[in-house]
């Protein structure tokens, strides 16, 4: 295992295990920091709960060398009955337009990035879900994109 890949994992794993309302998260590797379009990373998920609403994130890992200041994905989500749930095209800033700051946590030249991408999900049944990322930006590979994941968590605004 790679030191960083290691050492990103164990965080992960320390954040996560203090984290209530995780229902799931997890991250790929995208193959030397090169992200295919014809990879399309799919995250399984099960949900028990039907009467609770949940928010899902999507997770980047990025190179201060990536040349956009932004990425657009699509997800595409289906149930338990291989229908589709949603699919939507998402427009995720990892930098601030005017100045090029980078956003998300990170030191050096390597950045992590969590953002809300679907609020207030309500899954109608019970089962295994699937969440399908695609990148949808005009380059193929898309370098400087180190991994991508989801967490789906329960919505903490719950009345």
């Amino acid at each position: 295992m790679h030191k960083a890949t290691g050492i990103w994992a164990a965080i992960l794993l320390l954040l996560s295990s203090c984290d209530p309302e995780r229902v799931y998260e997890k991250n790929v590797e995208l193959p030397e920091s090169n992200w295919q379009i014809d990879n399309a990373p799919v995250f399984e998920f099960e949900i028990q709960d039907t009467t609770q609403l949940y928010d899902i994130f999507f997770n980047v890992r990025y190179n201060l060398q990536y040349d956009y200041y932004n990425l657009y994905l699509r997800h595409q989500l289906t149930g338990p009955d291989d229908n589709l749930v949603s699919s939507k095209l998402h427009e995720v800033l990892l930098m601030d337009s005017k100045t090029g700051k980078p956003l998300g946590d990170g030191s050096s030249d390597t950045y992590d990035l969590q953002i809300r991408a679907l609020n207030d999900v309500k899954f109608s049944k019970k089962g295994t879900y699937e969440l399908a990322l695609t990148q949808y930006m005009r380059r193929d590979p898309l370098p400087h994109v180190q991994a991508v994941g989801i967490r789906v968590a329960k919505d903490s605004n719950k009345d």
